[in-house]
């Protein structure tokens, strides 16, 4: 029974945390741009690493394979630019949350030209480098493990209070939505008894003109 809960757990981890990870791989085209995007949370730490695809491993990459790389938050603020690369890497901690931008655009070749780009995206916990922090700390698998676990469970209980302030967000953003569409619903009646008050008074008006009341 325990090692059906632990095995659970396990699974249940390992699926949190690969929808914080992004590995792609993609084809880009000389003079175009593709764009990736990312929802990072406020002060997460986010990895990214980047690189051409060599179509033939016995020759170097060509000087054409070349792209220029600007990761932007939500706001447009830069975080990562790159100029006529074939690889490289960024990481950085998010001072905002939302939705972060990376994108690659191709040099322009005459002929056009096409070649794909491999790029790992990851954020949260699954940006950590747990080799580095087995070396630094000297400690075995199991220490290692349990890190790993406690670590986990601080990302969680610390995703669970964000979106907790998210479900408030959106409740409030909600409670202003309908008091405001009650408010208009109450002008729009007030309107609409106001222009029938008054064509009821014009009606009025004019039959007591022609004396037909």
């Amino acid at each position: 029974m325990k090692l059906q809960k632990h095995i659970l757990s396990t699974l249940l981890i390992t699926t949190f945390l690969s929808t914080i990870t992004q590995s792609v791989r993609f084809e880009i085209e000389s003079g175009r741009t593709k764009c990736i995007s990312e929802d990072i949370k406020t002060n997460s730490m986010t990895v990214g690493h980047y690189s051409v695809v060599n179509p033939d491993e016995q020759r170097p990459l060509p000087e054409s394979h070349k792209f220029t790389l600007r990761v932007t938050s939500v706001h447009g603020n830069s975080y990562h630019y790159a100029d006529h690369v074939q690889s490289g890497q960024f990481g950085f901690k998010a001072v905002e949350g939302g939705d972060y931008v990376a994108c690659f655009f191709a040099l322009d070749h005459r002929p056009p030209i096409k070649f794909s780009v491999e790029f790992d995206w990851r954020s949260g916990m699954a940006a950590k480098d747990w080799s580095s922090v087995a070396k630094k700390g000297s400690v075995d698998a199991m220490e290692l493990e349990l890190k790993k676990l406690e670590d986990t469970i601080s990302f969680i209980h610390e995703e669970m209070f964000y979106l907790r302030e998210r479900e408030q967000d959106m409740q409030q953003l909600n409670r202003k939505t309908n008091s405001r569409m009650a408010m208009l619903s109450f002008l729009s009646l007030f309107v609409c008894l106001s222009v029938a008050g008054l064509q009821v008074w014009h009606l009025k008006s004019y039959f007591e003109k022609k004396k037909l009341i």
